[in-house]
């Protein structure tokens, strides 16, 4: 109850940046109670922890943008007011992924990286996509059309969870978000063991530019991409929400299905741009 009451929909709305402390104060919480109570399953438990503090926000920000759909205003308007929810699901995002990056970088690295340590399955996961990965640095079509075909993947997933679980789609970002943040994390830390020599302002200083390398380097196709999946959800959740209410059938239904087209378009076309950036911009600035 305390959690899910640090901030309603409507402040959220009114100033998303501020669920960016959320995603962080959710997650730093996830994390040391899944290693404290669930320590051999910590790598999943601490993905469903910050699932369940974040699922209320998310639910009832999905709630009032269906209800904003059952006004009747122009799409335009509607596509503007849907920014504002998007915006707040992005922020918590950033969030999310800033504290799993700090405390994968921070934490002794048998805690985290051990057989059962907390971020063991993010490992296996970032293992097995490095297998696959054929050479980013070629400008090659089958590539684009693999990433883009896997995030399309993930985002009827998105759109399936928030129409059958309501909010479901926040697992998936949550799990996304910890996979980013253990990415980033292991760029942090193997970059600062080799600055271990390093003391004083240098140290800081280049730790500071480390943490930023690898938040910039997965920023770049990573924000349209995670803004695809969140659009996404909000489609699913709000046609969830319609469905529920029985309004089936009904001209302001077929507004929310309206709607809920165009959410989709959007999220398709920020899934093609964040393809196309993740292919052939971020390995050119860090090649």
């Amino acid at each position: 109850m305390v959690l899910e009451n640090l901030m309603s929909a409507f402040q959220s709305e009114q100033r998303p940046y501020k669920t960016l402390f959320l995603g962080f104060i959710y997650t730093t919480i996830a994390v040391f109670l899944a290693w404290m109570v669930f320590r051999t399953y910590a790598s999943t438990t601490m993905v469903f922890l910050v699932t369940m503090a974040g699922l209320p926000l998310f639910y009832n920000l999905t709630q009032m943008e269906e209800e904003k759909d059952l006004e009747g205003y122009q799409e335009g308007w509607l596509l503007k007011e849907h920014g504002k929810a998007i915006s707040a699901y992005l922020w918590m995002f950033i969030g999310m992924s800033v504290a799993f990056m700090l405390w994968y970088s921070v934490l002794p690295a048998d805690m985290v990286q051990g057989t059962n340590g907390i971020f063991s399955a993010q490992k296996e996961t970032i293992n097995a996509l490095n297998g696959r990965a054929t050479g980013f640095l070629s400008i090659d079509i089958s590539i684009f059309s693999k990433i883009f075909l896997n995030n399309i993947r993930v985002l009827v997933f998105c759109t399936l969870f928030s129409f059958l679980y309501g909010a479901g789609a926040l697992f998936i970002l949550a799990w996304n978000a910890s996979i980013i943040g253990a990415a980033m994390g292991n760029i942090v830390r193997n970059e600062t063991s080799k600055l271990a020599g390093l003391f004083g302002f240098n140290a800081f200083a280049s730790n500071l530019q480390v943490f930023s390398y690898a938040l910039f380097r997965y920023a770049i196709h990573g924000v349209p991409e995670i803004a695809a999946y969140f659009v996404a959800g909000l489609a699913g959740g709000i046609i969830s929400i319609a469905v529920i209410k029985h309004d089936m059938g009904t001209r302001k239904f077929e507004h929310v299905v309206l709607d809920t087209a165009d959410l989709l378009l959007i999220a398709l076309l920020l899934c093609f741009i964040a393809g196309i950036l993740e292919v052939w911009v971020t390995p050119l600035i860090f090649s």
